[in-house]
C-alpha cells in the first residue's frame, strides 16, 4: 500500500463517526435523488414512448351528424397546422349489458375499418379486430369487462343488437371506449342522434395553444356549433403521468434538502479534520508530502464513505421506486420501469462531484500551511477566540457551567452554525412531514366525505360477471330505505346519494353524475371555488372535470348517454380525487327528464345530538335487512395506497434526515469535546462535578437546538405550502384553505422543541464521555 493510501485508511479509521456521517448523508440525498428523477422520467415516457410508436392524435374533435357531413369533415385535413389526419369516423353513445344482466353504462362507440396507421394506431392487446357486423373489440378502459368471447347486447335499440367481444386494444390517447366495423353503426345509432370523429396530427402541438389555434382552423369553415367536443392530446398526457408525478415536487423537496445538508456535512467535517490535524499535517509535509497529495488525502477520506453512500442511496432510491411504478408498469404493459441508467450516472456524477469540490475546497488550507507554521501550531492555537463572550456570559445570573457553555459556540462558530444547520434542516423536514400527513389526511376526508355519523352504503354495481351468489341477493329499494331511515327516531340530518353513468360529448370514457336528493353540503364536500349546489339545474364539479372539457365555474355543459341529454350549470369546484375527477355533482331533480335508473343511492345520515349511534344502528338494521340494505357506523371509508405509500416515504425520508442531523451534532460536540480534553481536565480539577460537566457540554447544544426549532418550524410550514399545492397540481386537483391550514399553535410548540430533541439526542453520547473521562488523563492530554 503506498504511503497516500496508509495516510487516507488511518484517517477512516480514526474518525468512525464523521466516515458515518457522510455516508448517511450522501446515501439520504441519493436516494432522495435517483427516486425523484426516476419518477420524473418514467411519469410521462411510457406514455410518450406509446404516442411516438402509436401516432397518437394531438387533437380529437366530436361533430354532430346533424349540422356537418363526411365531406366538410374530410377536407379540414388540409387546415393550417395539420399534417396528417384520420376520419371521419362515425360515432355512438350506446349503453350495452354484459349477458343481459346489470344496468347499462354508457359508452362511446366509433366505427373503424381497420387499427388505423398514420394516426391513432390502435394496439391490440388481445384478440383480433372486428372484421364483420356483430363483433366489437373493447379499449382497456371500457366500462365493460375486456373479456374476449363475452356476449353483450344493447338494450333501447331496434332489434336489441347483440355482440361478442373479438378483441381488446388501446388507443394511447384514449379516443373510444370500443371499435366495430362501420356498416355495424346504422344498428348501433338511434334516429337523430351519433356523431362524428376526426383526429389530427399536428406540425406544432407543444403548447395548449398550439393544439387551441389548430383546433380554430379546422372548425373555422363548420357550421356553428357543429363541433360539440374535443380532447387534446396534452390532457391525456397530463392524466397518464398524475400517479407519478404526484411525487416529484415531495421528492425534490427531500433531495434538495439532502443534497444541502450533504455539502455543509462534508464541509464541515473535512475542515474540522483540518483545523483538527494541523501538526500532523505538518508532519507530512515534513517527511515529503506534497500540498497536492496532502489535499488528495482528505478528499478520498471524504470521498470513500461518499462512494459506499451513493451506492446504498441508489439500490434504496430503486426498492422505494417499485410501489410508485406498480401501477405504470400495468397500464403500459412495460417493465424494469425503475431502471433510469442515465438518472443513476447524473445523481451519482452530481453528488460525488459536490463531495468532491466541496472537500477540496475544505482542505486546500491544509495545502497552503507552510511545513514550519504547522508544526509550530499547538491544539489550543484558537483558544484566545470567544473571550469576550466568556466575559460576558461569566456576567449572566447562571451557574458556572452553562455561562462556559453558552460561550462556547463563539470559540468555534463555524462548527456551531454547521450543527445549528444540520439541527434546523432535521426540523424542517419533521414539520413538513407531519404537515403533509395531515394534509393528505383531510384530503382522504374529502375523498371520503366521511362526516355522516352513519351511512347506509349503495350497492356494488352488477356487472355481468357470473358469481354463485349473483341474483340472490335483493337490491335495495331508495325510497324503501329512504322511509326507513326518515321514520328512525333519532335521525337528524339526512342526504341520499344516487350514480348513474353518463359521458359527455367528445370525451370518452364514464362520467359519474352523483344526484342528492336533500342538503348534502354538509356532507363533507371540500369547496375549492364557487359555491354548493342550491336549486335543480347546478352542478360541483372537480379540478379534472373542469380542465379535461376545458370549462371554468358559470360554465355550462350537457350531460349525455341517459335517456335524454341534460345540461347542467357548473356552480362551484369541489375537491374530489375519486375516478380520476371525472364526477358531477347535482340535485336529483335535475335528472328528472331523463328518467335514469337510480339504483346504486346511498343514505346519509347524522343522528341528534347525544344519541348513542351504535345503538341507532342496531335499531335500523333490524328495519333494513329485509329491504337488502344494511347502515354502518361512520361515513364510506376511502382509503389510498397513494397516501401510504406517500406518509411511508415521506417518514422513512424524514427519519434519516433526523439521523443525520443527530450524527451532525454527534461529530461537531465530539470533536469539540477532543479539544477541549486539558481543559475539562483543568474544569475537573477544580471541582467540576460529572452532571455539571454535561451540563456545560449540551448547553450550548440546547441552545442551538432551540434557535434551529424555531426557525426550522417557519421554514417547514413554508416548504409544506410550496410543495402540496404543487403535488396537487400534478395531480390534477387544486386544494381549498383548510387542506393547507393544518398548522395550529398547540402543534407548533412540540415541532419547535423537536431541534432541542434532535440535538439532545446528538450530544448526549459525547457529553456523557466527556463526564467520565479522568481528571489526571485529561491534564496529561496537550
Amino acid at each position: 500500500m503506498s504511503a497516500l493510501g496508509k495516510v487516507v485508511r488511518s484517517g477512516l479509521g480514526r474518525r468512525r463517526v464523521q466516515t458515518l456521517v457522510i455516508g448517511l448523508t450522501t446515501m439520504m440525498a441519493v436516494a432522495a435523488s435517483v427516486l425523484g428523477g426516476t419518477l420524473l422520467v418514467v411519469s410521462d415516457a411510457p406514455f410518450d414512448d406509446a404516442f411516438a410508436r402509436q401516432h397518437g392524435a394531438h387533437l380529437s374533435i366530436q361533430f354532430d351528424a346533424s349540422k356537418v357531413n363526411a365531406g366538410q369533415l374530410a377536407k379540414s385535413r388540409d387546415a393550417e397546422g395539420v399534417s396528417h389526419a384520420a376520419g371521419p369516423f362515425r360515432t355512438a353513445t350506446v349503453a350495452p349489458r354484459t349477458d343481459g344482466a346489470g344496468p347499462g353504462w354508457p359508452m362511446t362507440v366509433v366505427g373503424r375499418g381497420d387499427q388505423g396507421r398514420d394516426v391513432d394506431e390502435v394496439t391490440l392487446i388481445d384478440g383480433r379486430w372486428p372484421a364483420r357486423p356483430g363483433e366489437i373489440a373493447l379499449s382497456t378502459g371500457s366500462p365493460l369487462p375486456p373479456i374476449t368471447g363475452t356476449k353483450i347486447t344493447v338494450p333501447g335499440l331496434p332489434g336489441d343488437p347483440a355482440l361478442t367481444v373479438v378483441g381488446v386494444a388501446r388507443s394511447v390517447t384514449q379516443t373510444a371506449d370500443a371499435w366495430v366495423v362501420p356498416s355495424q353503426m346504422p344498428a348501433l345509432t338511434a334516429p337523430g342522434t351519433g356523431g362524428f370523429q376526426m383526429h389530427y396530427r399536428l406540425t406544432a402541438a407543444d403548447t395548449a395553444g398550439q393544439v387551441t389555434a389548430a383546433g380554430k382552423a379546422v372548425t373555422r369553415s363548420l357550421a356553428p356549433g357543429a363541433e360539440v367536443g374535443r380532447q387534446s392530446w396534452l390532457t391525456a398526457r397530463k392524466s397518464a403521468e398524475r400517479d407519478t408525478a404526484l411525487y416529484v415536487p415531495f421528492l425534490v423537496a427531500f433531495g434538495a434538502l439532502g443534497l444541502v445538508m450533504s455539502v455543509l456535512m462534508v464541509g464541515n467535517i473535512v475542515a474540522s479534520a483540518v483545523g483538527a490535524a494541523t501538526r500532523r499535517i505538518g508532519i507530512l509535509k515534513a517527511v515529503g508530502f506534497t500540498p497536492a497529495q496532502v489535499v488528495r488525502a482528505y478528499v478520498v477520506q471524504a470521498l470513500i464513505p461518499a462512494g459506499v453512500g451513493t451506492a446504498l442511496g441508489v439500490l434504496a432510491g430503486h426498492l422505494l421506486a417499485v410501489p410508485v411504478l406498480a401501477e405504470t408498469e400495468e397500464v403500459y404493459g412495460a417493465s424494469s420501469l425503475a431502471i433510469a441508467p442515465w438518472v443513476d450516472l447524473a445523481v451519482i456524477a452530481g453528488v460525488l462531484g459536490l463531495v468532491a469540490a466541496t472537500s477540496c475546497a475544505c482542505a486546500w488550507r491544509a495545502g497552503r500551511l507552510r511545513t514550519v507554521d504547522a508544526l509550530a501550531v499547538g491544539r489550543n492555537a484558537s483558544a484566545g477566540r470567544g473571550r469576550w463572550a466568556a466575559r460576558l456570559a461569566g456576567r449572566l445570573p447562571v451557574p458556572q457551567p452553562l455561562a462556559l457553555g453558552l460561550a462556547r459556540p463563539f470559540a468555534r462558530p463555524a462548527r456551531a452554525l454547521a450543527m445549528g444547520t444540520a439541527v434546523l434542516f432535521g426540523a424542517i423536514a419533521v414539520t413538513f412531514t407531519v404537515g403533509m400527513s395531515a394534509s393528505l389526511g383531510e384530503v382522504m376526508k374529502a375523498k371520503a366525505h366521511d362526516v355522516a355519523d352513519v351511512t347506509v352504503p349503495a350497492p356494488p354495481p352488477d356487472l355481468g360477471f357470473p358469481g354463485p351468489d349473483r341474483g340472490k341477493q335483493p337490491k335495495a329499494d331508495p325510497a324503501a330505505v329512504a322511509a326507513a331511515v326518515k321514520a328512525a327516531p333519532d335521525t337528524g340530518k339526512y342526504y341520499s346519494a344516487a350514480t348513474v353513468r353518463a359521458n359527455l360529448p367528445g370525451l370518452t370514457g364514464i362520467v359519474d353524475v352523483i344526484a342528492f336528493t336533500g342538503d348534502a353540503s354538509w356532507g363533507g364536500y371540500a369547496m375549492v371555488a364557487g359555491r354548493w349546489i342550491e336549486r335543480p339545474g347546478e352542478a360541483v364539479v372537480p379540478t379534472p372535470f373542469l380542465a379535461a372539457t376545458g370549462t371554468r365555474v358559470g360554465d355550462t355543459v350537457t350531460i349525455s348517454g341517459l335517456s335524454e341529454s341534460v345540461k347542467v350549470r357548473i356552480v362551484g369546484e369541489v375537491l374530489d380525487p375519486r375516478r380520476d375527477g371525472m364526477q358531477v355533482f347535482t340535485d336529483i331533480a335535475t335528472l328528472t327528464p331523463a328518467h335514469p335508473d337510480l339504483t346504486e343511492t346511498s343514505h346519509h345520515i347524522a343522528v341528534k345530538p347525544g344519541t348513542d349511534t351504535a345503538a341507532y344502528v342496531d335499531r335500523l338494521n333490524k328495519n333494513l335487512t329485509p329491504l337488502g340494505a344494511t347502515a354502518q357506523t361512520g361515513g364510506l371509508r376511502a382509503g389510498g395506497d397513494m397516501v401510504v405509500t406517500l406518509n411511508a416515504l415521506s417518514a422513512t425520508l424524514t427519519l434519516m434526515l433526523v439521523a443525520v442531523a443527530a450524527l451532525g451534532v454527534l461529530n461537531g460536540v465530539l470533536l469539540d469535546t477532543r479539544e477541549r480534553v486539558r481543559e475539562l481536565g483543568v474544569h475537573k480539577a477544580l471541582g467540576m462535578t460529572p452532571r455539571q460537566t454535561i451540563a456545560m457540554v449540551l448547553t450550548p447544544v440546547v441552545a442551538t437546538g432551540l434557535a434551529a426549532g424555531a426557525v426550522g418550524v417557519p421554514l417547514g410550514v413554508t416548504l409544506h405550502g410550496w410543495v402540496m399545492p404543487a403535488m396537487a397540481a400534478s395531480a390534477g386537483l387544486r386544494l381549498p384553505e383548510p387542506v393547507l391550514a393544518v398548522y395550529h399553535t398547540p402543534e407548533l410548540l412540540p415541532l419547535t422543541l423537536g431541534g432541542l430533541l434532535i440535538a439532545t439526542l446528538g450530544a448526549l453520547l459525547p457529553a456523557t464521555w466527556a463526564a467520565r473521562s479522568q481528571t489526571a488523563t485529561a491534564l496529561r492530554t496537550e
